[in-house]
This record gives structure tokens, sequence and C-alpha cells, in this order.
């Protein structure tokens, strides 16, 4: 990944390098094109203030030693400009008639002379008289050139025209030189932007490829991964404290299903050991025949704990599939926890617990799936009966309140530790610190908070000063009038 994004990064960079190399040297070669075509314009506007000077047939004639020694300087500024840009002057009157010395002109460059006379500059030659000053560029000919007109003025009428022309080649000569530079500097700016590139991604990579080996820790089994959450950008640092906190949970949640994992192990292992060796001990004729019928009822009792076991693992297995679908129907909560507590009266019994029931009103209809509720008020039945000591009491509650009933179940028992309060409707949560102690697995609660879940309802463990109390909560299923 880090060779993918340095590679795009670089690419942008030598893109974007480019670009600005280009648009630099157009930038650079036009404004030198256009500081030389500015010198031979002012070469060209000296030319014809001496032109003024020489206008008429003095152009032509020596007449006195001022218009010699002016038409002098007129040639040795030309000769300049010659040597300069290999240009060639001609000074034009009115009438297109060329009013200069041009033998240098045609010796050395004849096609310059007769393209005086081309359409270009004929039309160029108009735009002059009319004052205005040009600069051409033509492509005609062997190889492009550059041409400068000024016009002269004598006595505030414009007389004629000052021709300057280079070939091309010599007012863009040297750019060559500039290009080069650019080139190097554009690649010391790609070498420095690259090595800035490589420091920034890596430092900004890092803390991503810490978090990569962190997610294959994991994947490998490894919960004690962690990441630091103070490096990088502000996103950054959320993901690796978002990341934090699943490892956390991850590693929570693995301990806990070891020790569910263990739990349910000696669960399952504790009845078909005693399953396995009241059978083998009749088998072998070690228990006498007279003791077998208790015998086998103990293993009757082993394999009702080993089949409710199961249930409850299956229940919840049930549960959590996406497809797991709830039985609506309306039937009174009330008559349900009376059924409840007569199928546990012998448990009731044993333990001379007493049951009280505060019912706000004689019949609390509900809307609801009846098993599924009914498995939530037995599990909360079982853990009350569970938990409360001999001669201790159990009260069942049910009241209204809007659309909503409320069913409580209580008990007198020792209550649910301050520290075990926030776990104990964790599926996973061991039995041996739940308030669900004892032969449970710890299910039951998770079962019935799942139950309520799909129901659309909760489940809490009530803040009591003596023993626990849990309420949940269901659609009321009967009418505003019987309220």
């Amino acid at each position: 990944m880090f060779a993918r994004i340095m590679a795009v990064v670089l690419a942008v960079i030598l893109l974007t390098t480019v670009c600005l190399s280009a648009v630099w040297w157009i930038t650079l070669r036009n404004q030198q094109i256009d500081a030389r075509l500015d010198y031979l314009i002012s070469e060209a506007e000296e030319i014809a203030r001496l032109a003024a000077d020489l206008s008429g047939d003095t152009l032509m004639d020596t007449i006195n030693d001022r218009e010699s020694v002016t038409r002098s300087y007129l040639n040795q500024m030309a000769e300049k400009v010659n040597r300069e840009f290999g240009a060639y002057i001609a000074v034009m009157d009115r009438a297109g008639n060329v009013m200069t010395n041009s033998r240098t002109a045609y010796s050395e460059d004849p096609e310059f002379m007769d393209s005086l006379s081309s359409e270009e500059i004929s039309d160029a030659f108009q735009r002059i008289l009319a004052g205005e000053t040009i600069r051409l560029r033509s492509e005609s000919g062997e190889a492009p050139t550059f041409t400068v007109g000024v016009p002269y003025v004598t006595d505030g009428t414009v007389s004629g025209a000052v021709f300057i022309r280079t070939r091309a080649q010599r007012i863009e000569s040297g750019l060559s030189e500039v290009l080069g530079r650019i080139a190097l500097l554009a690649a010391a700016v790609l070498l420095l932007s690259g090595v800035a590139v490589f420091l920034f991604v890596r430092s900004r990579l890092k803390p991503l490829r810490q978090l990569e080996h962190a997610a294959v820790a994991i994947a490998e089994g490894d919960f004690s991964a962690y990441v630091d959450e103070k490096r990088g950008d502000r996103e950054l640092r959320e993901v690796s404290g978002a990341f934090n906190t699943m490892t956390q949970k991850l590693q929570g949640v693995e301990e806990s299903r070891r020790e569910f994992v263990a739990n349910v192990s000696h669960e399952l292992r504790s009845p078909i050991t005693s399953i396995r060796g009241f059978a083998e001990g009749m088998a072998d004729g070690v228990i006498p025949a007279e003791d077998q019928p208790k015998y086998l009822r103990l293993v009757a009792n082993e394999s009702k704990r080993l089949s409710s076991l199961v249930e409850d693992l299956l229940a919840l297995s049930r549960l959590e599939r996406d497809d797991a679908k709830l039985d609506i129907t309306v039937f009174d909560i009330n008559e349900m926890l009376r059924q409840a507590v007569i199928r546990r009266m012998n448990d009731l019994e044993q333990k001379k617990i007493e049951i009280a029931c505060e019912f706000e009103e004689e019949s609390c209809p509900v809307r609801a799936d009846s098993d599924r509720i009914e498995q939530v008020v037995i599990n909360l039945l079982d853990n009350a009966i569970k938990f409360t000591p001999e001669g201790g009491t159990i009260t069942l509650e049910s009241a209204v309140k809007g659309n909503i009933a409320e069913i409580t179940v209580r008990d007198s028992g020792s209550g649910v530790p301050p520290e075990d309060r926030d776990k104990i409707f964790d599926r996973f949560f061991t039995a041996d610190r739940a308030h669900t102690a004892g032969k449970g697995t710890g299910l039951g609660l998770s079962i019935s908070k799942r139950i309520m879940e799909m129901h659309g309802q909760g489940i809490r463990l009530l803040d009591t000063e003596t023993g626990a109390a849990f309420r949940f909560t269901l659609e009321w299923g009967g009418n505003r009038e019987d309220t």
C-alpha cells in the first residue's frame, strides 16, 4: 500500500512539475521575445526620428555636413541592429519607395528586400501610415521571421515607415539555455518533493501499518494488540481509539467465551459422569438390585439437568438467528404468573418460600409471544427461587402505565454485587459470579434479554436495598376504557 501511494503521489508531483515547467517556459519565452521585439521597436523609433530629419530629397542626396552626420549615424545604427539580430532595416516613404541604402540587405539576404512588396508587408505598411506600430511573425519563406514597423513623422504628418525584419531564430535564440535551467530546476523540485512526500507519507502511514499489524494479530487470536492513540491526525486518532476499544471488548468476549466453554464443559461432564457411573455400577452388579430404583432416579435427575442445559444452549442459538420470528397474541400476563408459581410449587414448598402477588388489576392483557414471555417468567422465577433463602419471600407485580405493562419479580435474597450489575445480562458471564450462580450456566438472563429485545421492549435490574428485582415491559393489549 505504501508503494502504491508513493507511486500515485510522485506521479501527481511529476505531472504538476511538468505542467508548471511548461507554463514557466512559455512565459519566459514570450517575455524574452517581447523584450527583444520592444528593443527592435525602440531602435526603429530612433531610426524613424533620424529618417524624419532626412526626409524629402535629403535622404538621397547629401546637402550639408549635418545631414551627412545624421545619415552616417543612421547607417551605424542599422549595422548595429544587423550585427545583434541579423536584422535588416528599410525606410519607406508614403509611396512605398525604399529610401535607405539596401545594398547590404540585397547582398546578404535578397529575399528580405523582395518580401517588402509582399501582401503581408503591404497591409502592415498601411497600418503604419495610419500611425500604428506593428510587430508581426511571418511563416512565409524558408524560415519564420519577425518584423517590426513604426511610422516616422515630419511636420505632424506620417511621412513613411521604418521596417526592421529578422529571422525568428535570432529573436528566439538563447531559450534552450533557459529550458535547460528550467529542466534542472524541475528535476531538483521533483527530487526534493519526492523526498518530502516520502517522509511525510511514511510518517502518516506508520500508524496505519501499526493498525494493520494489530489487525493481523487479532485475526490470529491475539486480542492484546494495542495501537498508539496519540499519533496521526484527528481521524486516525479516533480510528485508533475505536480499534483499541474493539480489542478490549474482544478480549473480554474471548475471556468470557473461554470461561463459558469451561463452565459448560464442567456442567456437561458432571451429569454425564454421574449417569455413566451409575449405569456401569448397575450393569456390573456393584449396585444391589434393591438399590437400583434409587440410583435410576438419580440418573433421571441428571438426565433432566443435562437436557435443561442443552435446551438453554439451543434456545439461545435459535434466538440469535436472523430469521427468528415471534407469534404475537394477546394474553393475560397475570394468569401466566400464577401458572408459573403453580409449576414451581414443589420447589417453593421445599424452601418454604412465600409468594406475594401484587397485581394492579385482576386481569392484565398484553400483546406478545406467549411462549417466549413464559420462558422469561420461568427464568426470573427460577432465579428468584434459587437465591431466596429458606423462609424468604418472592413478590410478583404487574402494573399498567400508559400503553406499557410492567412486570416485576422480586426476591429477598442477597442481591447482586455492585461489580456484577453491569454484566448480569452478559451471555457469557460466568455463573459462579452472577446472580444465577449455582448449577446454572448463566444463560437464563441472557435468553430473557434477547427475547425482550425481539419484542422491542426491555428488561433491567432495579435498584433495591435488599434482594434483587428484575422488571420487564410489554405492550399493553387492553382497551383504554378498561383503565
